[in-house]
């Protein structure tokens, strides 16, 4: 491919910043044009940028010539947006989750491989160093066999958080709470590092903190058995002040345990535990004089690098015709985690993987649960 790859970006919201940054650096690319539902947002976005087309719809952005669109729009519209440019012949870097729904994310990924095209999903966070470190660990034997991981999410929101988007909080428009929006992240280095399928879940949910501003989850605990015989726990929540970050485990049937920590929010994370034969090191986490709750342009800002590395790897997956790190099917291992637990905790029973979604949806009686209110908010706006 001897000409540069040419690039729209599809939401021009928070997160659209770092893509349109990392794009910008890139050498092999040409950023032609961006789209929003609201049209002075996306001339104000591409003003800002120097981008030479701005567009009020994401189809007009699909024929105008380009070859390949990032996707920033909140979680229930990525979907019909991956599958249009499918049809289009783009290829499609999608920002996670890939969905809110397995039948939706299947629909995705089938649409990618019907027209040819690279499909893949942001997870930027598998590219800190200290997470890649991680999984070469563990793929290389250092650990031995894994028999327990876990992941620990204690971060801190508030109610200026959940009011800043029309469509944070919400089942329909988010599809859930800190499960699908946060925790998926470290869920994603937690089952990329263990490297074996996860295979049963029992879960639970709760709104203990925000239920004046959210509908969904802002609490929640998940036991896991994977198919190696590992057992994995996640606990996460969003009720935290101050909060205390994030890490992800993983210990070996040789006694050995890595970790991958991140705290504060945004900054690159380190490996805290490192108990490999001969490469023992230990880090202290927490201190007073850290501020632990960043605000969320900070946090962004602080993962800029991260996910110029991975649009750097899609990119360079389009000009040498090779799947990028993070495919539509890596993608959805997290996602089908994530379902399950809220599955459990609707049932109240353990959920074996992969079973069949019921055709109504996997929230319709999910949000019995948590008490939602109704009325879809999706539109093509910010990502998180």
């Amino acid at each position: 491919m001897n000409q540069k790859v040419r690039v729209g970006i599809i939401g021009c919201g928070k997160i659209a910043l770092n893509h349109a940054k990392a794009l910008l650096a890139n050498d092999n690319v040409e950023l032609l044009g961006c789209a929003d539902v609201d049209g002075t947002r996306a001339a104000e976005f591409a003003a800002r940028f120097g981008i030479p087309h701005a567009y009020d719809n994401a189809a007009e952005l699909m024929r105008s010539g380009i070859d390949t669109v990032t996707v920033c729009t909140p979680h229930p519209t990525h979907e019909a947006t991956v599958v249009e440019a499918a049809r289009h012949g783009l290829n499609v870097l999608c920002e996670k989750p890939i969905s809110i729904s397995l039948a939706e994310a299947d629909r995705m990924i089938d649409a990618a491989e019907s027209a040819g095209v690279t499909f893949g999903v942001l997870f930027q966070r598998r590219f800190w160093e200290a997470s890649r470190r991680a999984h070469q660990a563990v793929r290389n034997g250092r650990i031995g066999t894994p028999v327990f991981a876990s992941v620990a999410l204690r971060l801190g929101r508030d109610a200026a958080y959940f009011n800043s988007d029309p469509w944070r909080g919400t089942w329909d428009a988010e599809g859930g709470g800190v499960l699908i929006n946060q925790a998926i992240h470290y869920i994603d280095l937690m089952q990329w590092c263990v490297g074996s399928p996860v295979v049963r879940i029992s879960g639970s949910i709760a709104t203990l903190k925000h239920g004046d501003h959210i509908e969904v989850e802002d609490t929640a605990v998940a036991t896991l058995e994977f198919a190696n015989g590992a057992l994995g726990v996640i606990q996460a929540g969003t009720t935290f002040a101050p909060g205390l970050g994030t890490q992800v485990l993983v210990t070996g049937d040789n006694g050995a345990t890595v970790a991958i920590t991140e705290f504060p929010e945004g900054e690159p994370a380190f490996n805290d535990i490192w108990t490999v034969a001969g490469e023992e090191s230990y880090r202290s986490v927490h201190s007073t004089e850290i501020d632990s709750d960043p605000p969320l342009a900070t946090i962004h800002e602080g993962l800029t690098p991260y996910h110029a590395r991975q649009i750097d790897d899609f990119i360079d997956a389009v000009v040498h015709g090779r799947e990028p790190l993070v495919t539509g099917r890596e993608a959805r291992k997290a996602l089908e985690i994530v379902l399950a637990i809220y599955e459990s905790a609707r049932t109240g029973r353990p959920v074996p993987l992969a079973a069949p979604e019921p055709a109504s949806g996997p929230f319709a009686e999910v949000r019995a649960v948590a008490q939602p209110t109704t009325g879809a908010r999706a539109a093509e706006t910010s990502h998180r």
